[in-house]
């Protein structure tokens, strides 16, 4: 979206479009509809979330680094070679015991690609982008992730200017993990706000 798009407006018209192209592509036997979709959970689930995870993983064992990803993440995490479109103004916003951010785009699907590749379904869907203003602790709770009544959330909007990357809290009993090692732990939805990052034992178990 660019920046004198108004929310909403062309979307329809943009997904019906790819839609489209999609079908007649598939119609024409250029493309097959599993290889597709198999490119698609590549980009959504695999390439793009790694990419945040190390940036996050990074964080984690740096504090220099982590200060300069607070202070201006589009440059920090250009350090890595994670630019380009969807990523130009990136802000990082760290959780802590005391506050918990989570991401969402009221009016459309506002993402950071360079650092999570494609945005989920969910986080496209109405009632998500409704409810999550409304009642973040309960469509957290509905996620996995339950907060103490202590902990302060706050619910950031993302936009076609300014698009968000959350700093999950370094989960304990992984002090003496590599940065590698710890980048595993650091899942998608944790990089939006939804859940938290892996503990060691569920790394194990996967």
């Amino acid at each position: 979206m660019g920046a004198n798009h108004k929310h909403g407006d062309p979307l329809p018209e943009t997904v019906l479009r790819v839609k489209s192209l999609e079908s007649l592509l598939i119609e024409k036997g250029l493309v097959e509809a599993e290889a597709l979709d198999a490119l698609v959970d590549r980009y959504e689930n695999k390439v793009g979330p790694k990419n945040g995870a190390k940036v996050v993983a990074r964080a984690w064992v740096d504090d220099a680094y982590r200060e300069r990803l607070l202070k201006d993440a589009t440059s920090a995490v250009a350090e890595f070679g994670f630019t380009g479109a969807q990523g130009e103004e990136l802000v990082a916003l760290e959780n802590t015991d005391k506050v918990h951010n989570v991401v969402v785009c009221t009016l459309c699907s506002c993402y950071p690609w360079p650092v999570l590749g494609l945005p989920p379904v969910w986080y496209k869907s109405a009632p998500y982008r409704a409810r999550v203003v409304r009642e973040p602790r309960k469509v957290l709770e509905e996620f996995g992730t339950r907060l103490p009544e202590g902990t302060e959330v706050r619910v950031w909007d993302s936009t076609a200017e300014t698009r968000y990357l959350v700093i999950p809290k370094r989960p304990e009993g992984t002090e003496e993990m590599d940065e590698d090692a710890l980048a595993e732990l650091v899942n998608r939805d944790s990089m939006i706000g939804t859940r938290e990052a892996d503990s060691p034992t569920m790394a194990e178990g996967a």
